[in-house]
């Protein structure tokens, strides 16, 4: 086993400080659009893949997966306000091989609870809103992987 960077005994005792707050899994992914200007996004925290690497969950249909391929550096900012700390980490998204990327998407969907899977079954990201039947608010567990349900593996090392 691989062990830890230091960073993350810090950060998992701040979030630890933030107690239940939703706001404890959310943090900023910083990408690079094909023009070269910046973009931010906020994502929910997924878990760690390994000492050094964390899975997001995204929409295939966004911006987000075209912008990687062209340019897989990212940086993630982690605002934990109640522990009053804040980690900037520099990372890259990885490239899995289809198998395991497949299996990890499986899981991912798997472990989601039907309100969490609820989001893969709205509209297009940038899609002009339609009525309220267009946003379903559960996705039952029997309910199949859609393909633009996609992992990015961020390695942090």
């Amino acid at each position: 086993m691989t062990a830890l960077p230091p960073w993350r005994q810090l950060q998992r005792g701040a979030r630890e400080r933030e107690g239940r707050s939703p706001a404890a899994r959310w943090l900023q992914l910083a990408t690079v659009s094909p023009d070269g200007t910046p973009r931010v996004r906020t994502l929910v925290f997924r878990g760690w893949a390994d000492a050094a690497g964390l899975d997001l969950l995204t929409d295939g249909r966004s911006a987000k997966p075209a912008e990687l391929r062209q340019q897989p550096a990212v940086e993630l900012c982690w605002l934990l306000p109640k522990a009053r700390c804040q980690f900037r980490l520099r990372g890259v998204v990885l490239t899995l091989p289809t198998e395991v990327e497949w299996e990890e998407r499986i899981r991912h969907w798997q472990g989601l609870t039907p309100t969490g899977r609820a989001l893969w079954g709205w509209p297009e990201p940038g899609a002009p809103f339609g009525a309220a039947e267009d946003f379903p608010a559960e996705l039952a567990d029997e309910t199949p992987l859609p393909e633009h349900f996609q992992l990015l593996r961020i390695d942090l090392a």
